[in-house]
């Protein structure tokens, strides 16, 4: 494979050449056994000897190259796939004697030239799909988010691993009964936003579902058109309700009091808190009478409206 704009710029499909050779090629590629570059476009498979003479052959820096390589190619076979991209490629069969390839051998690659443009073709183009869906990944990993690529109503065409996980978490018995398939809250939020159409009102393509310690948000973006169809990206990250700590109060609290007051920021009943720090609800009482003189407030109301009112003035 190679793009017409960058020669000399090779990649390699298939490993049926000794890898030596590979390596080489881009240097040696314009001395070719074949015909004198440009190779000539045709439906034919072109033979090293219906190009040029053996005494050509035998003096080409090609074939110079590859024995001093101990690789002894002595005739070559090849046609040219014609992609109709960006990029074409060529096939090529090397013989390491001195047999040149018959008109019947030629033949044969011909019929076999429309199948080796296809497998070609569907490897270049699956390729760079599972190149996007590595990227995509990668990119949603680092935002600690997980995506479903939706052609509404139902046709599903990718999700990234980790988001069958997090549907089984919000949607768990949906999910145990079949999860390949989208939750039926998120199918009818995105049957509703597909059916306004251009009348959609801005920061309606977000919601989010409650849950008891962190809320889920749903953020759908519909994709520019792709043959015929406008597919929809549903991106999903469990947020965090919590109202973040002013470093100051890190300062005057010790570890333990820090969890506590974190939980009071989560918006967590004293309950919650108390179960997740397994701690007893006395316990945990008995920290917020402590914290509340240290930081200098005098409720739990208090607390949250001093730390949002930080939160907003920095």
């Amino acid at each position: 494979m190679s793009r017409p704009e960058r020669p000399g710029d090779y990649e390699w499909l298939g490993l049926g050449a000794p890898g030596i050779l590979l390596t080489h090629y881009p240097e040696l590629a314009a001395v070719d056994f074949g015909p004198e570059p440009p190779m000539p476009p045709s439906d034919v498979p072109l033979r090293a000897s219906g190009a040029r003479s053996r005494k050509e052959l035998t003096r080409s820096l090609l074939y110079l190259r590859c024995r001093e390589m101990g690789l002894p190619l002595e005739q070559v076979m090849a046609v040219l796939l014609d992609l109709r991209q960006d990029w074409h490629g060529s096939l090529a069969v090397y013989r390491e004697h001195t047999l040149p390839f018959s008109e019947r051998e030629q033949a044969l690659l011909e019929d076999l030239k429309p199948y080796l443009t296809n497998t070609v073709r569907n490897c270049r183009l699956f390729g760079h799909e599972a190149l996007r869906g590595d990227l995509l990944d990668a990119l949603f990993r680092h935002q600690g988010a997980e995506c479903v690529v939706m052609d509404p109503p139902e046709h599903e065409r990718l999700r990234t691993p980790g988001a069958t996980e997090l549907l089984r978490r919000w949607y768990p018995e949906e999910m145990e009964a079949d999860d390949s398939r989208l939750p039926q809250e998120l199918r009818e939020h995105l049957e509703r936003l597909q059916a306004l159409g251009p009348k959609r009102a801005s920061g309606v393509d977000t919601w989010m579902r409650a849950g008891g310690k962190h809320d889920l948000q749903v953020t759908c973006v519909q994709l520019p058109e792709q043959r015929g169809s406008r597919p929809w990206v549903l991106v999903l990250q469990e947020c965090s309700r919590a109202i973040p700590m002013p470093e100051p109060w890190r300062e005057k609290l010790s570890h333990r009091e820090v969890e506590v007051v974190q939980g009071v920021l989560r918006n967590w009943a004293n309950e919650t808190i108390a179960e997740d720090l397994g701690l007893s609800l006395n316990t945990v009482k008995t920290h917020l009478r402590n914290i509340f003189p240290k930081l200098g407030i005098e409720s739990r109301t208090d607390l949250l409206y001093q730390a949002a009112w930080r939160r907003k003035s920095c």
